[in-house]
């Protein structure tokens, strides 16, 4: 028996092929998470070493294969997660955080328990309508593969500007989701935001525009973050020149306090009549909340202000956020 890359290709052994590695790796969580049986046991078993073994179970993990629950022994939610519930009339998952932990981390962490949340909702033939950000970037790096059938992903926005066409980022956003699933992919080739609210009417007409608008409004899912002026993770609209200084004022004129898909939105949820969204190319938001579930990821309690509005609009039936963001949203 040799030993290549930490696989075996022996008799007995781990072997390195792809069909196989997945056959190993189920044999390791089978013997891991159903019989007990420790790593060392394992790897010899295997006739494997011990960190081949942990990256098998990691494989099985990732792949689906394993798909890792926790619940409540008392059958309720904890006591953040009830509060949330109760006066925003939202499914709440609460990430576990300590207070020390940086920005870049808690984003991290409530999108991995973002992802595994989400895994579970997404059946075959649905129509998931996704929104680019920082967010949803860091959530799609951490999904776990789903086989579905004939399911499609949808872009919510555009996201070109005057920098950058924006495929690159988002169709890497949308990419991952697809994949995740086995789910098709639909982009939206249009800027986040048109120069004239004119040319957005005149688009809107295009019957290659229209197809995608179709989806957009026959989706069974939708799933986005908050976008934040001053979040300590800058939202990629503020910070990827989709808005210019005008911009900037106009949405201090009309006392914006965050977008979801590039639509914004006040303090109080109100929507109309703010002159930005006649250019943005995001969904309405009333046509939003027709959506049977609508998951919203929040990381960061700077982004506080734009949750608020969010819920106040009505916009998610499920909420998925830090500990810190929660203990803010039901005490200040």
């Amino acid at each position: 028996m040799t030993i290549e890359d930490g696989w075996t290709d022996g008799a007995g052994g781990v072997d390195r092929t792809p069909g196989n590695r997945s056959r190993d790796a189920l044999r390791a969580a089978q013997m891991y998470y159903l019989q007990d049986l420790t790593m060392n046991a394992i790897a010899r078993e295997l006739r494997t070493s011990r960190s081949t073994v942990s990256r098998l179970l990691s494989m099985a993990r990732e792949t689906g294969l394993v798909q890792i629950q926790v619940n409540n022994p008392s059958d309720r939610a904890p006591a953040l997660e009830q509060q949330i519930s109760r006066r925003f009339g939202v499914e709440a998952h609460v990430v576990p955080v300590a207070d020390s932990v940086n920005d870049s981390e808690v984003l991290d962490r409530v999108a991995i328990q973002a992802a595994r949340t989400i895994g579970p909702l997404v059946d075959s033939n649905a129509i998931v309508g996704v929104a680019w950000g920082s967010t949803l970037s860091a959530v799609s790096h951490h999904l776990t593969r789903k086989q579905t059938h004939d399911s499609t992903i949808v872009q919510l926005n555009g996201a070109g500007n005057t920098q950058t066409t924006g495929i690159t980022y988002a169709s890497e956003i949308l990419r991952r989701f697809g994949q995740a699933y086995g789910a098709r992919v639909e982009q939206f080739p249009v800027p986040a935001f048109f120069d004239h609210a004119a040319t957005k009417t005149a688009m809107w007409e295009e019957r290659s525009v229209r197809r995608i608008l179709d989806l957009q409004r026959r989706m069974t899912m939708a799933i986005f973050g908050v976008g934040s002026i001053g979040a300590g993770i800058p939202s990629h609209v503020y910070s990827g020149g989709y808005l210019d200084r005008e911009d900037l004022e106009t949405l201090e004129t009309d006392e914006v306090v965050g977008d979801v898909a590039t639509m914004f939105f006040r303090a109080d949820g109100t929507h109309r009549d703010i002159v930005l969204n006649t250019r943005s190319t995001g969904p309405e938001l009333d046509q939003l909340c027709t959506v049977r579930r609508r998951i919203c990821v929040v990381s960061g309690e700077s982004k506080i202000n734009g949750l608020r509005g969010a819920l106040a609009a009505g916009l998610a039936t499920d909420l998925i956020l830090d500990e810190g963001s929660a203990r803010r949203l039901v005490h200040s």
